[in-house]
């Protein structure tokens, strides 16, 4: 493999659904020992929350499960895209936006789809910011399970070096044994 994997989420202002799985994405990857071949960022479609942190609730949901939320969040920027192998987004909304900014529509792909079984009734990642915890309680869990299957896609796809055990970790939460690591 000769370059880094740039993955970009995008989410609308960047500081609940984008964030979380940048950092859980981050997370597995260091757990499988592929996170030096893989580049992730998150940026909003807008830039309302430009240098806020993420959301207090986001921060604390992926905290109690043991992982640490420091990014600022940030508008993407449309000369992103060409550097970019995969932009992920959570809702039909963002890929519209996405589309309007020039994205390339083949690098697009909602977070769930990489999921042979998400949870939902649709392929969208719901925006928990106008709800309470319950909401980003759910937010985080489907984002968890998608993100297990993107760890599965790019080491697949880009041929990945990882850890053996990574698949007995990914079972266990499937299981709901979540380690909390």
């Amino acid at each position: 493999m000769a370059a880094r994997i740039r993955v970009l989420f995008i989410c609308l202002g960047n500081i609940c659904r984008s964030p979380v799985a940048a950092a859980v994405l981050q997370h597995r990857l260091r757990e499988v020992g592929a996170d030096p071949f893989v580049e992730v960022s998150s940026a909003g479609l807008g830039g309302w929350h430009a240098g806020e942190r993420p959301d207090e609730r986001a921060r604390e949901v992926a905290a109690r499960h043991g992982i640490p939320m420091v990014s600022r969040a940030r508008q993407v920027e449309p000369d992103e895209f060409a550097r970019t192998h995969l932009i992920i987004c959570m809702d039909e909304q963002n890929r519209r936006g996405l589309a309007r900014m020039g994205a390339p529509a083949e690098r697009v792909q909602l977070l769930k789809s990489f999921s042979a079984t998400p949870i939902g009734a649709t392929m969208e990642v719901d925006d928990p910011y106008p709800h309470g915890p319950e909401a980003f309680d759910l937010m985080f869990k489907e984002i968890m399970i998608a993100v297990d299957a993107l760890v599965e896609h790019l080491v697949r796809e880009h041929e990945l070096p990882c850890r053996a055990n990574a698949g007995a970790k990914r079972a266990n939460r499937a299981e709901g044994k979540d380690d909390g690591d």
